[in-house]
């Protein structure tokens, strides 16, 4: 049995003609009709797409947009799977932020893959999306790239931008998908504002999203109005409440300061309090599991968070001393972050309450005049500012999150 989800084509209207419980259906069928490829609990998009003996693009040219997180269920790389297959021509490799070895911060130069001799054209260096000149003698691109989830993380901007680029030259895109790590149940956090779309924050979305890179695709290709080519590949045998550790797949780093899933799961929590004066842990064994500063009363603010009474969250007193970015060689006091219930923990609601401890304990001594660029909503700094509290933050943000939770509800493809 083969399935085309052709949520695209040039017409950006044809999505809403179908219905939420349409959808879903969709998702279900293709789910059970690849059950049979299984040998673990979720089988990813490219092993469907094998099963499917690579339609629509077989005897294409193809170029793929991926990293090392690129995998079948048995860990094949799907570099490896497409150059060695002959029912599809692998021409060019694509590779984000981080590389594609994913062992890089900073602006990345293209190279050449060492196994393939194809050229790997950097999409996080002199430019952030695929030109004419890389687009030349292609049929069509692939992404095979996990994701954690949250709007911050990069790869989903990229995948937006090759989308962009493949409408504009006219070639179809097939997006392999993959489980969201943190499930696709919870959604929270502040929405980004039009204001402040970015490569940071492609689209009005929250912080945690609870959608996978596949329905991600489609929400961009009609609510962005891209109008691309585009089929998704789904996962088969994930369900939106199904955990990374659920569903039998080996763990690969999606970037190097990502290194297991509770940092994934943190990373909403933490991750939008990047460009303000703290540490979240990079350079120490703990990243986006701890965060700290010089001036921080570790115990104090761990303290505040306890007695906030966070949902799944305990917080404890550490001190740590980074070895790169922010407060780099610098002893910090701060606070680890333990998740006692991942069901139960919030995100969005931690994020505000950190946020609303350190603007009324530590005034100027925090400084977070760049707050906006990742928060995403530009009323944070005047709300920080009048002391407002974590939970009239959290208030602020659920009309535009009710909104975003109908439209998202449209593009799911898991029950």
């Amino acid at each position: 049995m083969s399935l085309r989800f052709d949520h695209s084509t040039n017409n950006v209207d044809a999505p809403r003609r179908l219905s939420i419980g349409s959808l879903l259906i969709v998702g279900l069928v293709a789910m059970a009709a690849f059950s049979s490829v299984q040998d673990t609990a979720v089988q990813p998009g490219i092993d469907v797409w094998l099963d499917r003996e690579f339609a629509p693009l077989e005897g294409r040219r193809v170029g793929l947009v991926t990293n090392i997180t690129g995998r079948t269920a048995d860990g094949r790389s799907t570099v490896d799977v497409l150059a060695s297959d002959p029912r599809i021509e692998l021409a060019a490799l694509f590779s984000p932020e981080h590389s594609f070895f994913v062992n890089r911060e900073g602006d990345i130069d293209g190279d050449r893959h060492a196994t393939t001799g194809l050229p790997v054209h950097s999409l996080y260096g002199e430019t952030r999306r695929p030109t004419t000149e890389m687009l030349d003698g292609l049929d069509a691109l692939v992404f095979d790239i996990q994701d954690i989830g949250t709007r911050i993380y990069t790869y989903a901007t990229t995948l937006a931008y090759c989308m962009e680029e493949a409408a504009a030259a006219g070639v179809p895109i097939v997006v392999l998908d993959r489980p969201n790590p943190i499930g696709g149940v919870h959604v929270g956090g502040p929405v980004l504002d039009e204001s402040q779309i970015s490569f940071v924050g492609y689209a009005p979305i929250p912080v945690r999203h609870g959608m996978t890179i596949g329905e991600l695709a489609l929400y961009f290709n009609v609510e962005r109005a891209i109008g691309a080519d585009l089929t998704v590949i789904p996962v088969a045998g994930w369900s939106r409440d199904t955990w990374f550790d659920e569903t039998g797949l080996e763990w690969t780093n999606p970037s190097p300061n990502i290194r297991n899933p509770t940092q994934a799961l943190l990373y909403p929590a933490l991750g939008p309090l990047e460009w303000t004066d703290i540490s979240v842990g990079r350079g120490t064994d703990e990243p986006f599991e701890w965060f700290g500063a010089p001036w921080m009363d570790g115990a104090r603010v761990a303290a505040a968070l306890n007695a906030a009474a966070l949902p799944g969250l305990r917080a404890t007193h550490k001190s740590l001393t980074p070895d790169a970015s922010v407060h780099a060689d610098e002893v910090s006091s701060g606070v680890f972050l333990t998740v006692t219930n991942r069901i139960t923990f919030d995100s969005g609601r931690t994020l505000a309450t950190i946020a609303a401890v350190l603007a009324s304990d530590y005034g100027d001594a925090w400084e977070r005049s760049r707050i906006v660029g990742l928060w995403g909503d530009e009323s944070i700094e005047a709300q920080l500012d009048a002391g407002l509290s974590a939970s009239e933050i959290v208030s602020s943000w659920q009309s535009s999150l009710d909104e975003f939770m109908q439209t998202r509800a449209q593009y799911l493809l898991y029950d």
